[in-house]
């Protein structure tokens, strides 16, 4: 059987649109919220759905005709219009079918979630930590530019400057569908700040992107927590050395140990630390299911395993290199601004491809 037209595509598209607009005006679901929840989410995904296969469906239409009027007239300056029409037409039929495979394929539950980000400097001394900052700003600098807030939930601040751990959240609608990928270990190669005789050094940082979880998707017992208090350390003026604001949790089933010292408020860095602890706690669950679902099959881009190097920024040639879709761009200097969009979009195709090809196996 031939798949669908895009035409046809539109008109399935539009029938579920109109079905679930019948169901949403129905009194009978004001006593079931949940349910009407989720299909408030299925109308709002699909009414983004049916625009891009509008749009989509135009861009076809336009090219059909910018290649009539090419095989009709022979007005050299009509016909050099018409060839401009049909390139652009083109250009944006190509680009519009990836957006829509992307809406279309199965996605991923967590991915219209928030994110929270850990960095860590790794091998590499000091130098390690300035790059754990760089990176730290990369993603707030992207975070920026897609309309998301960044908020800082716990700092370990380099002797030099940088970070040997940061802890943030990153909220956004969609933001861990598009920075799901960064994790694993990024190597830096660079010649520090500090070196005399100009010669490059190679250093690493980790990192750990994972859903934001919600109380639901993880059942977290007080039984099951050790909650120490203590004085705060570091920078914070003289406060922190008078009040036991901090806070470390343990969750004593996993051995998993967060703490936070940033707020001065000790009922504030407990909820940051028990955000973190959830988010740590579900990107493990999601580990194992991901584990046993596709245990016949290792996905390069899905895998979490902060083992893996997965980048390599090389700033003498101003060169990024993706190690796991093989992919390298001469613009590194504008990426460390938080130009992502070109890594990421090559991320999440290779995604989509490889569930399409589960999909059809």
């Amino acid at each position: 059987m031939s798949s669908p037209s895009n035409k046809e595509r539109l008109q399935l598209l539009t029938q579920r649109f109109e079905a679930l607009e019948g169901q949403l005006g129905d009194p009978r679901l004001t006593g079931d919220p949940r349910r009407l929840a989720e299909l408030g989410r299925e109308h709002s995904e699909l009414q983004e759905t049916l625009a891009l296969a509008r749009r989509l469906v135009g861009e076809e239409e336009r090219l059909a005709q910018a290649e009539e009027l090419l095989r009709a007239e022979t007005d050299v300056e009509l016909r050099d219009l018409a060839a401009a029409d049909a390139e652009e037409a083109r250009a944006a039929i190509e680009q519009l079918t990836e957006d829509l495979q992307f809406r279309l394929v199965p996605r991923d539950p967590m991915d219209e979630r928030g994110l929270v980000l850990e960095i860590r400097a790794g091998t590499g001394g000091d130098e390690a930590g300035l790059f754990a900052g760089d990176l730290l700003r990369m993603y707030a600098r992207y975070a920026e530019t897609m309309g998301w807030r960044l908020e800082m939930l716990s700092a370990n601040e380099g002797e030099v400057g940088g970070f040997r751990e940061v802890i943030a959240s990153i909220h956004g609608d969609g933001a861990y569908s598009h920075l799901k990928f960064e994790s694993g270990v990024h190597r830096v190669q660079r010649v520090p700040a500090t070196e005399s005789q100009g010669r490059i050094h190679t250093s690493a940082a980790t990192v750990a992107v994972m859903p934001e979880a919600e109380e639901s998707d993880i059942d977290v017992r007080d039984a099951d927590l050790r909650i120490d208090t203590y004085r705060a350390s570091g920078a914070g003026g003289q406060h922190v050395n008078k009040t036991s604001s901090a806070i470390r949790i343990t969750h004593l089933p996993t051995g998993m140990v967060v703490q936070c010292q940033d707020e001065r408020s000790q009922h504030k860095n407990r909820a940051r630390a028990m955000m973190v602890l959830r988010a740590r706690l579900l990107e493990e669950q999601l580990r194992t299911a991901e584990a046993a679902r596709s245990a016949a099959r290792k996905s390069m881009v899905k895998s979490g395993d902060r083992s893996d190097r997965i980048r390599t920024y090389n700033f003498p040639q101003n060169r990024l290199t993706d190690h796991r879709i093989n992919l390298t761009l001469y613009s590194l200097d504008r990426v460390m601004e938080g130009a992502l969009d070109e890594l990421i979009r090559a991320l999440r195709r290779e995604e989509m491809q490889a569930r399409l090809a589960e999909l059809s196996g």
